[in-house]
């Protein structure tokens, strides 16, 4: 994993991402097809994207009823990491956890109570 994205923490043992991965279990991952690594300056792994369109894609997994990005490990709610962290999605890199933001993100939380988790309120 490369350094994440964070506003707060300054170190993976701060990550409270890593005891959930709610999201990538919760939502669809779409972004655009030039991420690919297939294309010029793409990183995201070809083997891990179904193309919606000419122009989106999505991470495999996240496109049906049941979602679970392909490149999620580990257990919901107890321990996971992402496969592809340094060439994750330009949507990864931007959701932003309710743990470390100075506002509230009604996304976050929604994923984690659909897992059974508590949301996050000590932002």
């Amino acid at each position: 994993m490369d350094a994440p994205q964070l506003r707060s923490a300054t170190s993976l043992e701060n990550n409270r991402c890593l005891t959930c991965g709610a999201c990538c279990a919760f939502y669809r991952v779409a972004f655009l097809s030039a991420e690919v690594d297939n294309q010029e300056g793409g990183m995201v792994p070809l083997a891990l994207v179904l193309s919606i369109d000419a122009t989106h894609s999505a991470m495999k997994g996240t496109h049906g009823f049941f979602k679970r990005c392909e490149a999620l490990q580990g257990s919901v709610g107890r321990c996971v990491t992402c496969a592809i962290y340094s060439s994750r999605p330009s949507t990864c890199r931007n959701f932003l956890p309710g743990w470390d933001v100075h506002c509230h993100n009604d996304a976050c939380n929604q994923a984690r109570l659909a897992y059974g988790l508590q949301p996050f309120e000590d932002y």
